[in-house]
């Protein structure tokens, strides 16, 4: 009986173990698409095209990418059961890198 009164609560911290875990891997999607970017623009290389194509597919359309002055900013919303949470629980990552002519 008292596991039958416990089953909601448990299900709540499952399902808030779970989000939790969804938001840190999308920081650190969001941290390996920066990277790439800044790696790609010091190269020379379109630094936005490559941190876009660095993102899984679904994380594309979840994502804003800007990319100026070698700096590269990925911003991600995680999956969520509402979209209001996954937009409370967004997340950024920023990296920076010189151009190839060495100014930025």
């Amino acid at each position: 009986m008292e596991l039958l009164a416990a089953l909601p609560a448990l299900v709540l911290a499952a399902a808030l173990g779970l989000q939790l875990l969804l938001v840190g891997y999308s920081m650190t999607i969001a941290d390996g698409a920066a990277e790439a970017g800044a790696l790609a623009g010091s190269a020379g290389k379109d630094a936005k095209q490559a941190a876009v194509q660095a993102l899984p597919g679904w994380a594309r359309d979840r994502s804003h990418v800007s990319a100026e002055g070698g700096r590269v900013r990925v911003g991600l919303r995680p999956p969520a059961p509402l979209a209001v949470v996954a937009k409370a629980l967004a997340v950024s990552s920023d990296a920076w890198s010189r151009s190839p002519r060495g100014d930025g």
